[in-house]
């Protein structure tokens, strides 16, 4: 059966000396992997549309097994990622991420758009690195991890100082701040911008800018949750951290870290 779906390509793999397995994440279909006979020659029709971050039709024969890649429409290349380590390291990430969540292919159309999303806005200039944060804040229900932050999560409170707390995955108000000797304080601006990252569509934020130090704070937070909560960590997440270490060896194409 001939299919067409909406897709991005998740990851590419060598096959043999010409042929590459392609992971699609589509719209219609969930996760899937096929066949694209040809694709590592140059001059195949294959070439472009089976590199990572690829957003296309996709035409794919499947049958019982692994489906067969047979033709494809480019809706966008996302070249401009792929022309910088800083943009590509960042986006990387976030499909790894994507990637290691989706255990099945069933159709999840929210997390597709997620995902299509972010990668517009990086090919687009927006901070990788907050765009990052923002895709890691929305997939924590997709892990089976869905915090409070609307309210305290012992009380209820809607009002006065919050922090966050890992035992209660979610905020603490001033009240119950004793039920956890290890939360974390929040100020006001944080507790707002931990929100938006959770509940703001990535299409609908703006062009959002912060430092480098209000990033790498709400980073350790959800990084935590991720290593403590979902267990799991990402091999890309080294090569960021090792950005974060030497920056002197990698510098974007402009400087994202300036605060409205």
């Amino acid at each position: 059966m001939l299919q067409k779906i909406e897709g991005i390509v998740l990851r590419a793999s060598s096959y043999g000396e010409t042929d590459k397995i392609v992971t699609i994440f589509s719209r219609e279909l969930g996760k899937r992997a096929a066949m694209a006979r040809g694709a590592k020659k140059p001059t195949s029709r294959l070439s472009s549309i089976s590199q990572p971050f690829t957003y296309a039709y996709f035409l794919v024969q499947q049958g019982r097994g692994m489906g067969t890649l047979q033709q494809g429409e480019i809706i966008d290349s996302m070249r401009s990622i792929r022309e910088d380590i800083f943009t590509t390291a960042y986006a990387s990430f976030i499909m790894e991420l994507v990637d290691k969540l989706i255990d099945d292919e069933s159709p999840k159309p929210h997390l597709f758009t997620i995902l299509q999303q972010a990668l517009q806005a990086i090919s687009e200039d927006y901070d990788p690195e907050a765009i990052s944060l923002f895709v890691e804040w929305k997939l924590l229900p997709t892990a089976g991890i869905y915090p409070v932050l609307h309210q305290c999560s012992n009380c209820g409170a809607t009002d006065g100082e919050f922090a966050f707390s890992f035992s209660q995955i979610g905020f603490l108000c001033h009240r119950c701040f004793s039920i956890d000797p290890y939360l974390i304080r929040l100020t006001p601006s944080q507790v707002k911008l931990i929100r938006t990252f959770y509940t703001v569509p990535i299409d609908q934020v703006g062009k959002l800018t912060l430092k480098k130090e209000t990033k790498g704070f709400i980073k350790k937070i959800i990084r935590t949750i991720y290593s403590e909560q979902v267990g799991i960590r990402l091999k890309s997440q080294g090569f960021l951290d090792q950005m974060d270490k030497t920056p002197e060896f990698y510098t974007p194409k402009k400087d994202p870290s300036i605060e409205e």
